[in-house]
């Protein structure tokens, strides 16, 4: 008997299906509302089957029930849609037909030519089998795809397909049928939803579906992991000091929130190195602990100290970073790194948070306490330094603690404006105190530390004082602006600071008994006081330019009255050393980048700055200005320890003009140019030039241009001018292929070359050489090209580092570098650093081989 009934409404099936999977006999005097149970009870929420059909037919002879025309079946979170679907109470089995589609209770879509299946979905049997899967990697969308002629679901948790495939790319629109950029095809692929893992069993990866790779068994987490325990990708290792390496990371995940990190590398030359990371996440924050480690097997290749490390053997690193949050506003944390050696770490090349790689290489190392107010700071740190040069001396470098910065921005009640508190006090201290010879470098300690042949003012800079300096500084100011009914700004200000300095020299021991020369060699306590007050004034005349833009003309000047500076040179400067007189700091009440120093005097500030804004977002900004000295002690012609202030262009009473012109047309191009020019002949002192510019969507090419000169400052240490151009660019292919690039090009190399020979020949005319160096040396250089698409990631570059200039050999080789790195996305990535030169001799501590 059969019967036939057409329906287009969802419909709970709890009889057909929940009824029917636990043996009970429909009854054929039931009438068919009772049969579809439309509002059963015997289950709730997720455990009703709902079923959408334009038909469903009830076969009592064959005791099936089947549905057909858009069927779709949900149950317990999985839903399945096909063509037709029949269910067979005699053996529990649900068949699914033509455009048959399971999507899991995650978000997996398994797609088939014909399913069969058991009643809750979860086992059974899938023809022409398709599983698609879209997680999140790393905030980026990833989707896998497997494949296989015929697989089998095992209780929702285990899905094995044979002659299976897998991949992370995307299929071709235009030709779906073709290979993917890669694949694994495996005789047996399983893939176990509750460890998370796929096993290949006979793997092959296919590139382009040609077979580059075999592998009889492996695993790998499925892409839902973030975290499992297992092999990470390996990393391979070449250096002539090193010998050839490899080493495959093993990441044990002990606990949701602490895993451990085991990188065993062989090198052939040195034997074993040994790393290990622990992380650890708690409720208030996360910390790290690394170490590494090796017994060296031929220490000859390096050179021995103070060059390099070769009469070591044991050599090491520890190191450990965290962050902890003791509430919303506060927080504490550390970067602290402890080295066997100043080379090991780049001997070895290390990663390393504690690297500072931007300017001189150095380890830096931190613990600190710091909280945020609605209006407020305050940061309390100290640090240790550690040279990794050969031409650093770890005696030279302080240690600093305290650190202790606090801002704090009020509204006073009467007044108005705003009243700011700024204290910072800093305590420092280091063993051999540091000297630098101008205004030639000639001299050097044990052939490698800067030092002086002479200790006298005008030809020594004490760059670093032996001993123990402590300076508390207090600094509170007040500003107010007021707009006249002209348009006409007023600024009113005033300032107060105070400094209190404790130092303690120590003048026993390597050159510090020199320090007296320069600076009381008894302990002493100084306070010095700057008052200030002062008036900015501005006004800008602005002009329509109708519906596109305005046009502003804004001249400003600003005064500033104060007593002169006190005990210029008679106090340490450690942290004032840098001074750059520019647009950007013509109007700072203090140009001074630090608090050992405080600018004192009268001082006006004059400049006029032009402002267009235009249509289709066009922007340009003039700016040209002076600076006057009006009455008292100029703080930046009279000479501290480090002669900061000289030959900056404000230590004449009328100052060197700066000035600034920027022009953007669109918002795809930028120049910017800045300059420092002579006072009395308008002779280039300084400039710094820069274009962006990135030209899609018209052309999908970006680049940067940036050319910089500073006028030699012998004063300061500088003997020669510094003039260079950087750029960079990037160039896209294809939406997937990119060539990149940078080029350094130093100008003023061929100085130096000149200095060296000279010397050379004043003390040997017979063996002097001179090696001469083109006018344009490119210093550095890199050049790359890559492929990104959703599921790999490949590049290759080339790179030329700058060289390093040795003090007792001169110029050194530069390191020629090659990079390969490929990235299949939820596989594991794989890189290897090639140094073309066949020797590390760019490297410090390196012995020529």
């Amino acid at each position: 008997m059969m019967v036939r009934v057409k329906t287009t409404i969802a419909m709970s099936a709890v009889a057909m299906a929940l009824l029917c999977a636990v043996g009970s006999t429909p009854v054929l005097a039931q009438t068919l509302n009772e049969r579809l149970g439309s509002q059963a009870q015997s289950g709730s929420g997720n455990d009703r089957l709902l079923v959408d059909a334009k038909e469903i037919i009830y076969n009592n002879d064959k005791n099936t029930i089947s549905a057909s025309g858009d069927v779709q079946l949900n149950y317990q979170g999985r839903t399945l849609q096909a063509d037709r679907v029949t269910y067979d109470r005699n053996t529990g089995r649900v068949y699914a037909e033509g455009n048959a589609k399971l999507t899991d209770e995650n978000g997996g879509v398994t797609t088939g030519s014909r399913f069969e299946l058991t009643d809750d979905f979860k086992s059974g049997f899938i023809d022409s089998l398709r599983v698609v899967q879209k997680t999140v990697e790393n905030g980026v969308p990833v989707t896998t795809r497997f494949s296989s002629p015929r697989a089998e679901r095992a209780e929702g948790e285990t899905t094995v397909f044979e002659r299976g495939t897998y991949t992370a790319c995307e299929p071709c629109k235009e030709n779906p049928e073709k290979p993917p950029l890669w694949q694994v095809k495996a005789a047996k692929i399983i893939h176990n939803n509750s460890e998370q893992t796929i096993y290949y069993e006979d793997a092959t990866l296919e590139i382009y579906g040609i077979p580059v790779a075999y592998l009889p068994y492996f695993w790998t987490p499925d892409p839902t992991v973030k975290r499992k325990t297992g092999f990470l990708s390996p990393r391979y290792v070449y250096s002539s000091s090193l010998g050839y390496g490899a080493s495959i990371p093993f990441f044990w995940n002990l606990a949701p929130n602490y895993d451990l990190t085991f990188t065993p590398t062989y090198l052939s030359r040195q034997g074993l190195l040994a790393q290990v990371e622990w992380r650890h996440r708690l409720e208030n924050g996360t910390y790290n602990i690394r170490a590494s480690g090796i017994s060296q097997l031929d220490p000859d290749a390096f050179l021995v100290s103070p060059y390099g490390p070769g009469d070591r053997t044991e050599r090491g690193s520890l190191e450990s970073t965290g962050l902890f949050y003791i509430n919303e506003r506060w927080k504490w944390g550390w970067d602290v790194a402890l080295l066997s050696d100043k080379w090991f770490l780049q001997n070895y090349r290390i990663r390393s948070e504690s690297l500072n790689t931007v300017y001189v290489k150095e380890s830096i190392s931190t613990l600190y306490l710091q909280g945020v107010g609605d209006r407020s700071f305050f940061d309390m740190r100290g640090y240790y330094f550690q040279g990794l040069s050969s031409t650093d001396w770890q005696k030279q470098q302080p240690v600093v603690a305290p650190v202790v910065d606090y801002n704090k921005r009020i509204t006073p009640a009467g007044i108005g404006g705003e009243l700011t508190i700024d204290a910072n006090v800093t305590s420092l201290s280091r063993e051999a105190a540091q000297y630098q010879q101008v205004p030639k470098q000639l001299t050097y300690l044990f052939g490698l530390y800067e030092t002086c042949a002479v200790f006298e003012k005008g030809s020594c800079l004490v760059r670093g004082v032996s001993g123990t300096t402590t300076r508390a500084s207090l600094n509170l100011s007040w500003r107010r602006e007021f707009i006249d009914p002209v348009g006409q700004s007023w600024t009113p200000f005033a300032y107060v600071r105070g400094d209190a300095f404790k130092f303690s020299p120590d003048v026993s021991g390597y050159q510090n008994n020199e320090l007296p020369n320069f600076i009381s060699g008894d302990d002493d306590f100084s306070f010095r006081g700057m008052p200030a007050v002062g008036l900015e004034y501005r006004f800008p005349f602005v002009a329509s330019l109708g519906t596109s833009g305005k046009q502003v003309i804004e001249p400003i000047a600003q005064i500033i009255a104060r007593p002169s500076e006190t005990r210029i040179g008679k106090l340490p400067n450690e942290d004032a050393q840098s001074l750059v007189f520019e647009d950007t700091s013509l109007f700072d009440w203090d140009k001074f980048s630090g608090y050992d120093r405080a600018e004192g005097g009268t001082r006006a500030n004059v400049g006029i700055q032009y402002t267009v804004t235009g249509a289709n977002d066009f922007y340009a900004n003039v700016l040209f200005g002076q600076s006057y000295q009006l009455a008292g002690t100029n703080s930046f012609a009279k000479p501290d320890l480090v002669n900061t202030g000289l030959a900056s262009g404000l230590d004449t009473r009328v100052s060197d003009y700066v000035g600034r012109f920027q022009v953007s047309p669109n918002k795809n191009f930028t120049f910017v140019a800045r300059g420092r020019f002579d006072k009395d002949n308008l002779d280039v002192n300084r400039i710094e030039t820069g274009v962006t510019a990135n030209f899609n969507p018209y052309i999908p090419f970006s680049a940067s241009l940036t050319y910089a000169r500073y006028a030699a400052q012998p004063e300061i240490g500088f003997d020669h001018r510094r003039e260079g151009i950087l750029t960079s660019g990037t160039w896209n292919l294809t939406p997937n292929w990119y060539v990149t690039g940078s080029l350094l090009l130093d100008l003023d190399r061929y100085l130096l070359a000149r200095d060296n020979y000279a010397t050379a020949y004043a003390i040997n005319p017979a063996t002097a050489v001179y090696n001469r160096q083109n006018a344009a040396y490119v210093s550095s250089m890199s050049l790359g090209i890559g492929y990104v698409d959703e599921c790999t990631t490949f590049s290759v570059s080339y790179s030329v580092s700058p060289r390093d200039v040795s003090v007792t050999s001169g110029e050194k080789d530069r390191n020629h570098t090659v990079l390969l790195r490929l990235e299949l996305r939820t596989l594991g990535e794989v890189s290897f650093n090639q140094n073309l030169s066949g020797s590390d001799s760019s490297q410090d501590g390196v012995a020529a081989q």
